[in-house]
């Protein structure tokens, strides 16, 4: 109770902050909590929508002495997360040695994963120290391997969790990003993803398309984006969350607000004006390219300077206040804390 108390005080006091900042932008200033390292650009999938492994950051990876010195700078300068990302980051040779110096600096760390080298990696994850990872998710059967364009490969994937699951039990958490973009936009395809996340013991976290990633697009022929007219299958989901988060509050994480907002945040793009919050958090690419985030920002390069001779400087500052005001794509990351710091939202949506 005390716990809740203290987060429903935080997020408060966080509205406050950003109304204010509206005004002054002056208020808000780097605070980076959370670092995402994209280690290899290569993946063993060929997602519809991504361009992660064909012509983005093509042959790109930072090696183990880059990133281990990048986690040294990170902690030295506050950030206590970091989440290991790539293309596939399971790919990365030294990937188990990276996690074993985050988890020896204190660092909570985890990775974001299509899941299908778990099998072969977990033992190494481990024992380094990984207890937790989040796997990306685009349907079930066919419809998975059709967006994948990789043959067999749900198979893989499930094959791959049940081996975790056996091996482990729940010592590791998992997590299921479900994408919501227009093909998997069905009653039908969130209650199958729902049924697999539950089958694997997995916690249940929808992840909102986003065209303005520099590494995504809406796919052949915007068969990817929203249009005008779905309006009413996109209620129709979002209603079947609704029910989902009041019946399982817990293994669907994220806040009533962003789950009650996600049908006018699909429709109305990036017209859906949420500050954002990435002055929490730092991105580092597999060409070690630094940003605020992986869509805008770019603050230097960790192959050719420290990152913590980038981190809180005036390049820094004057990022996090762009952010704040939304001079960039606006994209669809952060959504939970956005909206949860925005008292405008809070106002329609609780």
């Amino acid at each position: 109770m005390a716990k809740q108390t203290l987060q429903r005080l935080s997020w408060m006091l966080s509205r406050v902050k950003h109304s204010a900042a509206a005004r002054l932008p002056s208020l808000i200033s780097p605070q980076p909590g959370h670092l995402t390292i994209a280690v290899t650009a290569s993946c063993n999938l060929r997602c519809r929508g991504c361009r992660y492994g064909r012509d983005f950051m093509v042959g790109e990876k930072l090696s183990l002495e880059t990133v281990l010195q990048v986690l040294d700078d990170a902690r030295e300068v506050g950030i206590n997360r970091v989440r290991y990302y790539g293309g596939e980051p399971l790919l990365h040779p030294d990937l188990a040695s990276m996690v074993e110096h985050s988890t020896s600096l204190g660092m909570d760390s985890y990775v974001t994963t299509n899941g299908l080298l778990l099998r072969e990696k977990i033992d190494d994850l481990y024992a380094a120290g990984m207890r937790w990872l989040t796997v990306g998710f685009y349907g079930i059967g066919d419809k998975y391997d059709t967006y994948t364009q990789r043959q067999g490969r749900f198979e893989v994937l499930d094959e791959s969790l049940a081996c975790v699951r056996a091996r482990y039990g729940d010592r590791i958490e998992m997590q299921l990003n479900w994408v919501l973009m227009r093909p998997t936009c069905s009653v039908e395809a969130l209650e199958e993803a729902w049924q697999f996340a539950e089958r694997h013991r997995m916690a249940f976290i929808v992840d909102l398309v986003s065209y303005s990633l520099p590494f995504f697009n809406d796919g052949p022929e915007g068969e990817l984006a929203f249009q005008a007219n779905d309006r009413a299958i996109v209620d129709e989901v979002g209603a079947a969350l609704k029910s989902l988060k009041e019946r399982y509050p817990h293994r669907l994480p994220q806040s009533r607000v962003l789950i009650n907002a996600i049908p006018d945040i699909l429709m109305q793009g990036s017209g859906m004006r949420l500050p954002c919050d990435a002055y929490e958090s730092l991105w580092i690419g597999a060409d070690g390219t630094v940003q605020l985030c992986d869509v805008a920002f770019r603050m230097g390069n960790v192959n050719e300077i420290r990152l913590r001779e980038i981190v809180y400087g005036r390049q820094h500052r004057k990022a996090c206040r762009d952010a704040f005001s939304l001079k960039c794509p606006n994209c669809t990351c952060r959504l939970n804390s956005r909206v949860l710091k925005h008292a405008e939202s809070v106002r329609r949506y609780a």
